[in-house]
């Protein structure tokens, strides 16, 4: 189809800044003894990303809004390369803080504009179907990223990885320059307005899903390399497989979501979803403690990440079916809420590995995702209220 290999180059771009922010969790170990610092301090690299791309993304689209979408994402994608210039030549921690925000400044304005210009130069009709393209890029970073990240760490040493990005960048923005066509910006969506949507208790209760579910994934994810070599004593050499194994069934899962969702509903796929999330945290930490066998771990390991990202797609179309003449702006505040829920669960996970005890993460990411339960629960009931309403006006 004409046109549609521009929208995969999005994907790819997506691909590109989804694996400078995932990369942090395969490669925790090794920033923690080349920096000579604790877990702990390198898992607050997630936290920091998570947190500025969450709170910042909305401001700078809103202060941008006007601009041309292909320049805008050819200055973001320059940014993304400096940042992670920096991240590779400076020595030490802050200085490496320092790079990662900027990193997350360029990442989301990058994410978000792609998905602005996939909307508009996708044929009629497949809008959304380029969306979703997109997105994929974003999550595929995870399934193949992470562990290409992880053996390119182990060959050339972890900063070798934000090397690599920086390369791959700039040959994005040539590419970007001359095949994405001019596109205009839009009117600006005051954040007073989207912030206002908070008002109502059905889009609290629909962001408190995605907050508690995906802040209980990453108490547990943020630290899961160093979980599986410590806690599981998996051996380095196997690591890179695993993390290979558990994005694929996360992709498993994301279709799966979709589909389910489709053929079932909403509350059968999100509240079967996150019960199985919930059990497979539980069966993750009683089997770590009961066997030295790495095979039930890993398949344990690819439950988990199959039924949490089942979640994925059915939370997004949730969260429309709450305000649909709003859709636009409830995806928005979704994307804010993941990446402060990614940012405040590695923030956790982190005083829980300093003050308890590494092997507990997954008893508190459980905990996490139980929230979450009970606020689809708590929704459900608002919707059926809602519904009840309408059909007595």
């Amino acid at each position: 189809m004409k046109g549609t290999w521009k929208i995969y180059l999005l994907a790819l771009v997506s691909f590109l800044v989804g694996t400078s922010e995932y990369i942090i969790s395969g490669i925790l170990d090794k920033i923690s003894v080349s920096l000579d610092i604790s877990i702990t301090s390198a898992g607050q690299l997630v936290t920091i990303f998570s947190f500025i791309y969450a709170v910042c993304t909305p401001v700078i689209m809103a202060l941008t809004a006007k601009m041309e979408r292909q320049k805008l994402l050819v200055i973001a994608m320059g940014v993304f390369v400096i940042a992670n210039v920096l991240a590779f030549i400076l020595p030490g921690y802050g200085l490496f803080v320092a790079a990662r925000a900027l990193m997350a400044l360029g990442a989301g304005t990058v994410v978000v504009t792609a998905l602005d210009i996939a909307a508009k130069i996708a044929p009629e009709g497949k809008q959304a179907g380029s969306i979703a393209n997109v997105v994929m890029g974003f999550t595929v970073s995870m399934i193949v990223g992470v562990p290409l990240g992880r053996m390119a760490a182990a060959a050339y040493g972890w900063r070798s990885i934000f090397g690599f990005l920086v390369l791959a960048g700039l040959l994005a923005m040539i590419v970007l320059y001359f095949a994405i066509p001019r596109v205009k910006g839009d009117a600006p969506v005051p954040l007073t307005k989207q912030l206002g949507l908070l008002k109502n208790r059905r889009t609290v209760l629909g962001l408190a899903i995605t907050f508690f579910w995906l802040g209980g994934y990453s108490v547990a994810y943020t630290y899961l390399s160093p979980y599986l070599l410590t806690v599981a004593g998996v051996h380095e050499n196997a690591l890179s497989g695993i993390l290979l194994a558990f994005g694929i069934a996360s992709l498993i899962g994301s279709k799966f979501g979709g589909y389910s969702t489709d053929k079932w509903g909403v509350t059968p796929t999100l509240t079967g979803g996150m019960l199985l999330h919930i059990a497979a945290l539980v069966l993750l930490t009683v089997t770590v403690a009961f066997t030295n066998s790495w095979l039930p771990i890993v398949a344990i390991l690819m439950l988990w990440s199959f039924t949490a990202w089942s979640t994925g797609p059915t939370q997004q179309f949730n969260l429309v079916r709450i305000e649909p003449e709003y859709s636009g702006i409830m995806l928005s505040l979704n994307q804010s809420t993941m990446q402060l829920s990614m940012a405040a669960g590695a923030g956790i996970g982190g005083i829980v590995v300093d003050q308890i005890s590494l092997s507990q993460i997954t008893w508190i990411g459980a905990a996490g995702v139980v929230i979450a339960l009970l606020a689809s629960f708590l929704l459900n009931g608002q919707m059926k209220e809602k519904a009840l309403a309408s059909n007595a006006d």
